[in-house]
């Protein structure tokens, strides 16, 4: 064991005290008791401070980690290091290890309470410097992404980085490979047919030999991450409507959803899945061309969303209502499992994946028999599709009446909005007037989000009723896939409360 003494003379400051001055002061620091201890030195002659990249220093660090030294005498404090973080991490070290740590003109001495005590005060300065570093770090960030610049990371597929200048400041921007954005389009339009899922669409990859150009094979994870990925959408106003009822602050203005650009996120790192509160997430609209239109986008969208809403589901074929049924209780699927009665018969029934898998749920009080539960569906969606029969298909290519609606309370209230924020830039208005036009406001900023919601899911929410109006005329006899079609079709999902009860939500 020994006792290093450390000096260190930096090259800015010629006039400085030498490192053999500092050495002789440390020399007589060390007590009657420890002259018989090794004495080791370690001196860093014309280095800065600023840093720990010293030879003489790194030195003396790894025989500390070797457990080769019980002590540090230095001149002063700022011998060890001119950074506040990197003195408390140095400390740390030497404490980690058992060493004491001694400033011969600083009377500092980690052996005392006063020594502890200054370096307790030394740790709320370092964790105050490191808040400011994030914070600094932070702010740049985000202003750098308001720009539209490029925040680095990997790149999207179906993209290259080229250099270029956004308002004075070198950056990448966007250029599009030809044939990835190919496959990009493919995927898009692929999976915006209606009955296509994400596994379907995995096997019509590869089943059609389509594979990355960049390497390695599709999966679903890496498909839904293209899919859900703004930065292939032509943004426009629909696009900015759907950022701003999921919350999401949108820092590029109104005008930027020019139908042309794409957009880039940032927040979190990592959104919650499943999450539809963006509030967390910044959008901003980006200086490349998006190749993707935003009806396609949205309509991919909505359908990964309806994934996220079923994402607990057990993959079973042995019901035509897979995927649709949902436990009131937890508001995971239910998929059906076989179990014997008391008789002995062997029968389906449904059951909560949040008792089963996740063992959070309780479930329903009762049993749900499959075969009751479909014979009960199977009757209420007979009756259903007898209602569409009398639907036109005609009919269909005009603005659905309820969105009609919809839109038009819509401008009401962008009128009624417009309306307030005039009167709260008088001049004469109050402080009373002030705080009821302001909750006046924020009533109506929610009304407008609520409307906004169901806008959105009539718009998308793809029905084909002249398929479903065809299967009704063979509903008694359809096959298995062809009552899942029509229950995909015009049943939202199934809600089944804690003493059994079902509730149909239909999508039409």
């Amino acid at each position: 064991m020994a006792i290093a003494l450390y000096a260190r003379k930096s090259i800015e400051r010629e006039n400085s005290i030498s490192c053999e001055t500092q050495l002789e002061y440390c020399k007589a620091m060390i007590k009657p008791d420890e002259r018989g201890e090794k004495i080791l030195t370690f001196v860093d002659n014309g280095f800065s401070g600023g840093n720990t990249d010293r030879d003489g220093f790194q030195s003396m660090m790894r025989k500390i980690e070797q457990g080769k030294i019980t002590k540090v005498l230095t001149y002063r404090l700022d011998r060890i290091s001119r950074s506040l973080s990197d003195f408390v991490n140095i400390l740390a070290v030497f404490k980690k290890y058992g060493v004491e740590f001694v400033s011969t003109q600083e009377a500092f001495d980690t052996g005392s309470p006063y020594g502890e005590l200054i370096v307790k005060i030394l740790a709320v300065f370092a964790e105050f410097e490191r808040q400011s570093i994030i914070q600094r770090v932070t702010q740049a960030y985000a202003h750098r992404s308001e720009l539209s610049l490029w925040m680095g990371g990997r790149k999207p597929y179906g993209f290259d980085l080229e250099p270029t200048v956004i308002n004075n400041i070198k950056t990448k921007r966007l250029k599009p490979i030809p044939d990835e954005i190919e496959q990009v389009k493919y995927i898009y339009d692929t999976y915006a047919v209606e009955q296509v899922s994400l596994g379907r669409l995995l096997k019509n990859l590869v089943e059609n030999d389509i594979k990355t150009l960049s390497g390695g094979g599709w999966t679903t994870a890496k498909l839904s991450t293209i899919i859900k990925n703004p930065i292939y959408v032509r943004a426009d106003s629909r696009v900015y409507e759907y950022f701003q009822m999921h919350n999401a602050q949108i820092i590029s203005p109104p005008e930027a959803f020019d139908g042309i650009h794409g957009i880039q996120i940032y927040g979190k790192t990592k959104h919650e899945a499943g999450n539809n509160d963006f509030s967390d997430l910044k959008v901003v609209v980006m200086t490349h061309e998006g190749v993707i239109d935003s009806d396609t986008w949205l309509k991919c969208q909505q359908k990964l969303s309806k994934n996220k809403q079923i994402r607990n589901a057990v993959s079973n074929k042995t019901s035509w209502l897979g995927g649709k049924i949902i436990c009131g209780r937890c508001g995971r699927t239910m998929t059906t499992i076989k179990g014997k009665t008391g008789s002995g018969e062997i029968r389906r029934y449904f059951t909560c994946t949040g008792k089963t898998h996740f063992k959070d749920c309780k479930g329903t009080k009762g049993t749900i028999y499959a075969e009751s539960l479909e014979d009960m569906v199977y009757i209420e969606i007979a009756n259903k599709l007898e209602t569409l029969k009398n639907i036109r298909t005609s009919e269909r290519k005009n603005v659905h009446p309820e969105i009609n609606e919809l839109r038009n309370k819509l401008k009401s209230i962008e009128l009624s909005q417009n309306k307030i924020a005039d009167m709260l830039m008088q001049p004469e208005a109050n402080a009373d007037l002030l705080e009821i036009m302001s909750q006046r406001a924020t009533k109506l900023k929610a009304e407008r989000t609520e409307l906004l919601l169901k806008i959105e899911e009539l718009e998308n929410t793809e029905i084909d009723v002249k398929q479903a109006i065809n299967l009704s005329k063979k509903w008694k006899t359809a096959s298995f896939e062809e009552k899942r079609g029509v229950c995909g079709i015009i049943i939202n999902r199934i809600i089944i409360d804690e003493d059994g009860n079902a509730e149909l939500v239909w999508n039409i």
